[in-house]
């Protein structure tokens, strides 16, 4: 299939008792809430896959780690988890697909997703989940074409289908609910260009403030 479905055409896809599996990726817990819950309301029988080679540092990967598996037992949910801080070949798959130097915004998000979503579909395919969807579809600062195309890409490659679901207007009942639970809020989308360009962004603004003090 050439074409994404949604949480509405699940009960078309046979399962067992009649629900299918779908395997969620989990980008951190603060993003899964909601989709998770969404998706646990009956729909499906849905497990999740902790996969994100992109966070960097260790100390940072280790809290976002922590935090999805305190959501997990929070939801009584099975997820896989793939708990090895690897930086190094994230960043040797960049440079071959962005060229050398500072990798754009846009770029880098592409190869990002599709790095991650192809590691959930490999293993959902693998596992035999007919379904595998993502949780960077909760958030307003992704690209949700890019995410989406990869999706349905990766699902035709591995036999299975991609659900797509925009779970971005459940955005402020995901703050509140993380936050009730107490998990680990993060500040920058996870990978080393974005932690350099968010505190480059704050040195910049702290310099100008005190030049005008």
């Amino acid at each position: 299939m050439k074409k994404a479905i949604s949480i509405k055409d699940l009960p078309s896809i046979s399962g067992t008792g009649g629900k299918p599996a779908v395997l969620a990726h989990i980008c951190c817990g603060p993003c899964s809430v909601m989709p998770l819950k969404s998706l646990l309301e009956g729909q499906a029988e849905v497990s999740g896959f902790f996969h994100n080679p992109n966070i960097h540092p260790l100390s940072e990967f280790r809290k976002r780690l922590e935090a999805a598996k305190e959501l997990a037992r929070h939801l009584s949910l099975d997820v896989i988890f793939d708990e090895e801080y690897r930086p190094s070949a994230l960043l040797k798959g960049m440079r071959e697909h962005a060229g050398p130097g500072f990798p754009e915004f846009g770029k880098r998000c592409g190869y990002c997703y599709y790095l991650r979503l192809e590691a959930a579909a490999r293993t959902a395919g693998g596992l035999g989940f007919p379904v595998f969807t993502s949780s960077l579809l909760y958030s307003r600062y992704q690209d949700h074409e890019a995410i989406r195309s990869a999706g349905v890409e990766l699902a035709a490659k591995y036999g299975i289908l991609f659900l797509y679901e925009d779970f971005r207007p459940l955005w402020q009942d995901g703050v509140d609910a993380s936050r009730a639970l107490g998990l680990y809020r993060q500040k920058y989308c996870g990978c080393i260009y974005s932690k350099v360009e968010r505190y480059s962004k704050k040195a910049k603004a702290a310099s100008k403030n005190r030049s005008c003090s």
